[in-house]
């Protein structure tokens, strides 16, 4: 049996879940999640705790029995504690700037690149060379942060480009000097 699929997931006094057949809702302070897990788990609302269980011992069953679970304690942890991810922008002249809409970036284009966040996902520029995306949903957030990253990737020469805050850029020697 799963071991991570086996425990309950508890919820807090602020976050409330409800269960329709096999799509689950799960209302916090920080937003409403709504998600539609596979139909042959069946999910379980039991004195404040949420319970994933399987029909029998299939691979297949298995290997969704701890991602559902999983899944599942995203979403409270999403509308409890909300979910982060930072970005470092490195490069001369290369800055980000807060907008009503989202970010608008300067990144070495002849243009400024305009990214616009989607529902749900707050973008904010502290520095002009840091961004920062916070939102209720982790896979929001995770896509949200690819998007931006791969307007400019970090380039292994110079290290310029967009990356995550801590990501280590493997660095190439360049060209030999000349004759």
């Amino acid at each position: 049996m799963s071991r991570i699929g086996r425990k309950p997931v508890v919820l807090p006094k602020n976050v409330t879940a409800t269960i329709e057949g096999h799509t689950i809702k799960v209302k916090g302070p920080r937003g409403e999640l709504e998600r539609r897990l596979h139909a042959a788990l069946g999910v379980a609302l039991d004195n404040g705790t949420i319970v994933v269980s399987r029909p029998d011992d299939e691979a297949e069953h298995k290997a969704l029995h701890g991602l559902t679970r999983t899944l599942v304690s995203n979403m409270v942890e999403g509308v409890t504690k909300g979910f982060q991810k930072q970005l470092e922008i490195v490069g001369v002249g290369y800055k980000a700037e807060t907008r009503p809409y989202g970010l608008q970036l300067a990144l070495g284009f002849s243009h400024p690149v305009e990214y616009r966040a989607p529902k749900g996902i707050k973008l904010t520029a502290p520095q002009p060379t840091q961004i920062t995306i916070e939102g209720a949903d982790k896979e929001m957030v995770g896509q949200v942060a690819a998007e931006l990253r791969s307007l400019r990737p970090p380039e292994p020469y110079k290290g310029k480009g967009i990356k995550y805050v801590g990501e280590q850029v493997r660095r190439k020697a360049g060209k030999a000097g000349g004759k």
